[in-house]
């Protein structure tokens, strides 16, 4: 064996041990192990650094940014209200599932996942549901989604630009759906059928006991509970309708404390009372389900006029704190003049160690009250050195203002989606048109859309197409083909198919996916040459095996996410990702071999 290749082995064996004790984090694994490679002169320098001229990392960085202005608008707000808005777990679970995937399919599956996990939960809380029942499905369905289109997943697009350098035609929009959307199917009805029996049911952390009253005090859980006031629509689905029907005893870790009808104020609130338009009701909740409130259906924030009223700019939530030598001590927010003062809008307070049962406009702030306000983005600098607010700390959770921008966020998917698709343009053109028309457009500010970009995700995948330069430019991967051949020589084409996906899918845990497609994909490419294959279709079974990490918590960022809020033990992964896995290495080789 040559000492070049010899160099390479040893080099990613080291990588694999390292990211399996968990030293290094996968990024870090894989640059330094192509810094090493490259020191070693077993790749030069275009070689190793080429997958950073390659479309696949902007190509990423772009669609994050595109993605977070989708997410931040509040435009998928309204289809995340009708996949939630049944009570049984099955029927959300059938709803979310489905919905997931097709939006995983169109938009970069991680941020999907990231702008899920906490209204499953509150959904979870609300209906008296483990949402360890929900979270390691809804992850499963991101990754199946994913592999619908080639923007679905970085995997898919490090393979494209893969394929590209190594002189074969990058993959078209929806050609990853060739084995994808088969794959999608079944695995998306396994998981509707199995999950509710095999994944695992953990107590929500900080959910409301079943049994507690919801509607007279404060739930357990509730801590530091904010007050906010909210006015029944007229016509709305609550007007007309008793605060047992409309929903209200049951919301996660936040209780109606009162409502105000012609200003004479009820407190506490019968079950059997029934909302009239126009009725004011009092909210008390955590901070977190507070700031989601004012999404519900037939209420409307009783600030919302002042809201709106602000100076058209990009807004944020601010939490504050009042100190002893503000001007707004002794004042209701109305005498204080808060809007036109501060340029922003109170939405609910919360007083340490005392409840308020009052309409939030008729409290006199004191002291240590603690503030949810929405203000343009320069609040904080502005005020935090006044002596008006001991505290302003910037929430990260889209304002009411951003819905705004919603339809325009919308128009900005749509087309980034339309130009491949048509053929109008190729995907990199595409979401940087996409990325920079949320800037301009005012979605996101340039600040938002840089942090909207993961440096990490996107080195990784510039450095893992470098590794796998290495290996093929080695020679590597030909010696790689040639004992996959040795190996499955009775078997033919589909035994060399099968081991390429066993292969693949045991990287993908160890490593990252885009590392194991980087590792694999010349290797299947030389593979389906050996064993009279089809190269294309080599390559979309490896790239689809690369995607398909559905047996640990650590090998697919989306696993990683819903780890921690569905209180999820590592083995959990296995109740649903054997029966899937297996459901991979069945059909992918079969694809590879036979063709569909």
């Amino acid at each position: 064996m040559p000492f070049d290749q010899v160099i390479v082995i040893g080099v990613l064996a080291v990588m694999m041990i390292a990211l399996l004790s968990k030293r290094v984090t996968p990024t870090v694994g894989v640059i330094v192990a192509l810094i090493v490679l490259y020191l070693a002169r077993v790749v030069d320098a275009e070689g190793a650094f080429k997958g950073f001229s390659n479309p696949a990392p902007l190509t990423i960085a772009a669609l994050y940014v595109v993605a977070a202005g989708v997410e931040r608008s509040g435009a998928l707000l309204p289809a995340l209200r009708l996949v939630l808005g049944v009570s049984s777990l099955s029927g959300v679970l059938s709803r979310l599932s489905i919905t997931v995937a097709g939006l995983s399919a169109v938009v970069a599956n991680t941020p999907v996942v990231a702008m899920l996990i906490a209204p499953v939960r509150s959904w979870s809380d609300a209906q008296r549901q483990a949402a360890s029942k929900l979270l390691i499905p809804l992850s499963y369905a991101a990754i199946l989604g994913g592999n619908l289109t080639v923007v679905g997943t970085s995997t898919t697009l490090v393979a494209s630009g893969m394929m590209a350098q190594a002189g074969f035609d990058a993959f078209s929009f929806w050609e990853p759906a060739r084995l994808g959307l088969p794959v999608a199917v079944v695995g998306l009805a396994a998981t509707i059928i199995l999950s509710p029996k095999l994944m695992p049911t953990r107590d929500n952390e900080l959910s409301p006991e079943a049994g507690d009253d919801v509607t007279g005090g404060t739930p357990a859980g509730v801590a530091k509970p904010f007050v906010v006031s909210l006015t029944v629509d007229g016509h709305g689905p609550l007007d007309g309708v008793s605060v047992a029907d409309g929903g209200l005893r049951s919301l996660a870790s936040t209780y109606l404390v009162g409502v105000d009808r012609g200003g004479e104020t009820l407190t506490p609130v019968a079950p059997e009372y029934v909302l009239r338009a126009g009725d004011t009701l009092t909210f008390a909740g955590r901070l977190s389900k507070v700031v989601d409130i004012d999404r519900m259906r037939g209420l409307t924030l009783d600030e919302d006029k002042h809201v709106w009223a602000l100076d058209e700019s990009q807004h944020a939530w601010y939490e504050t704190i009042i100190g002893a030598s503000s001007p707004l001590v002794g004042r209701t927010i109305k005498q204080s003049g808060f809007r036109q003062r501060y340029q922003a809008a109170v939405v609910a307070l919360n007083r340490a160690g005392e409840p308020v049962n009052a309409k939030l406009g008729d409290i006199r702030l004191q002291v240590g009250d603690s503030l949810l306000v929405v203000a343009d983005l320069g609040f904080r600098d502005r005020w935090r050195q006044t002596g008006d607010f001991l505290f302003i700390h910037q929430r990260h959770e889209p304002p009411p203002t951003s819905l705004a921008k919603a339809p325009l966020a919308l128009a900005i998917l749509f087309l980034v989606v339309l130009m491949p698709v048509t053929g109008f343009a190729d995907v990199l053109y595409a979401a940087l048109v996409g990325a920079l028309a949320m800037v301009l457009g005012g979605v996101l500010t340039t600040r938002q859309a840089r942090e909207a970009i993961s440096l990490n995700v996107v080195a990784m995948i510039g450095a893992a197409i470098g590794i796998g330069s290495a290996v093929q430019n080695t020679g590597l991967a030909d010696r790689i083909a040639a004992a996959v051949a040795d190996v499955s020589a009775d078997l033919g084409t589909v035994g060399s198919a099968l081991v390429l996906v066993a292969a693949t899918l045991v990287l993908t845990e160890l490593i990252s996916n885009a590392g194991a497609v980087a590792v694999m994909l010349p290797v299947a490419l030389a593979t389906a040459v050996g064993a009279d294959g089809d190269p294309r279709r080599f390559a979309l079974g490896v790239t689809l095996a690369a995607a398909s990490s559905f047996l640990t918590p650590i090998g697919y960022q989306t696993n990683t996410m819903v780890f921690g809020p569905g209180r999820y033990h590592p083995s959990d992964y296995l109740r649903l990702g054997l029966p899937l896995t297996g459901l991979v290495l069945v059909l992918a080789p079969a694809y590879m071999a036979y063709g569909w």
